[in-house]
């Protein structure tokens, strides 16, 4: 293991104690990457003739991008891969170390100060945007705005335009808890987004017309959005993407005025900030395998697309490998975007590896 150029930043050491809430990324547990399963030894094509090692930080939508990466990089190039499991603040560090090569999603808000110290101190190198169009807020299944004629749906909220139309829908959503008052969930309790969505919902006023509900779990949160779908019930309540449950369900995000740092800063009666994921790379392992990381550098989804591999991750519960499955699944589905990201041969490869 490499030293570290500098000393590490005490926040990430505390962190190591603490370990980080991921909130925008955290999706539901289970499966992911175990070992390094992969083609291993010799020269590769890509002149690299290492193993390379991901950042397996636990959640789902980084276990799912690291086998997109993976399925490349061992049937394109020939190169063994494999995982290092851990929190986020243990992975990062065994990142900026060089027992870590990749890391797949780097979710920058949530590690600013250390994200920024590793790339200040030369420890690690950004090579492209994952994505930035994660979403999260209150949502509604999309068939109470537009209908569902196959399932026999009419429009609920027809006119519904954003979170201002909601006081005139409120009879929707009332409980038997509380008939004369509407219910929206909220998150947890606990989580750091929960306080903002109190603030929110306060300063929206909707505290006039709604109840405020904190369910006891992202177990609980999950099941009263899917059991309300599944019934093609009125929902309203706080999620977020990239998830499996936005992937699999149509859902619609309320519409709030756009983000500034001025509203987010005072009464926060804004949408929430876009969050850039990062794919980054540790800076010995960059000057080593340039091929590699030429190819990483091309590596861009979205939210949605992310949505769709975790809807078959979801699907794939029960295999050994979930997230390797619905990365396979993915590439097959998605030719015309990731072959774009290799030269014509190593795509090739991996096509015939795939199929």
């Amino acid at each position: 293991m490499k030293q570290l150029k500098k000393k590490v930043h005490p926040f990430l050491l505390t962190l190591l104690v603490l370990p980080l809430l991921v909130l925008a990324a955290c999706g539901s547990g289970g499966g992911g990457n175990s070992g390094g399963d992969g083609n291993g030894g010799g020269e590769s094509a890509a002149g690299y003739d290492g193993k390379i090692v991901f950042a397996n930080a636990q959640w789902d939508s980084i276990r799912f991008h690291n086998w997109v990466a993976r399925w490349i990089i061992e049937e394109g190039y020939g190169i063994e891969t494999g995982v290092k499991s851990g929190t986020t603040a243990a992975t990062f560090l065994g990142f900026r170390e060089g027992d870590i090569q990749v890391y797949m999603e780097v979710w920058t808000s949530n590690i600013k100060e250390a994200y920024q110290e590793a790339l200040d101190q030369g420890d690690i190198k950004k090579v492209s945007v994952n994505y930035d169009d994660d979403k999260q807020g209150f949502f509604v299944p999309t068939y109470m705005i537009e209908g569902d004629k196959e399932r026999g749906i009419e429009p609920m909220m027809p006119d519904f335009k954003g979170i201002k139309d909601l006081p005139k829908y409120w009879e929707l959503f009332k409980s038997r808890a509380d008939p004369d008052k509407g219910r929206i969930v909220g998150s947890p309790s606990g989580w750091a987004v929960d306080k903002i969505l109190q603030t929110k919902f306060k300063n929206y006023g909707l505290d006039e017309t709604y109840n405020y509900f904190g369910p006891g779990s992202s177990t609980a949160l999950t099941t009263s959005l899917v059991k309300a779908y599944e019934a093609g019930e009125p929902w309203i309540g706080y999620y977020w993407g990239p998830t499996w449950v936005l992937g699999k369900y149509d859902m619609t995000l309320v519409k709030e005025p756009a983000y500034s740092d001025k509203c987010w800063n005072s009464d926060k009666t804004c949408a929430f900030p876009k969050v850039p994921v990062i794919v980054a790379v540790n800076s010995d392992f960059a000057e080593k395998a340039p091929k590699i990381v030429e190819f990483l550098s091309h590596y861009k989804t979205s939210a949605d697309l992310t949505n769709a591999g975790l809807a078959k991750m979801e699907a794939n519960r029960d295999a050994e490998q979930p997230a390797k499955v619905a990365a396979k699944i993915w590439l097959n589905n998605h030719m015309d975007l990731w072959t774009k990201w290799v030269p014509k041969d190593i795509a090739e490869k991996v096509k015939k590896a795939i199929q």
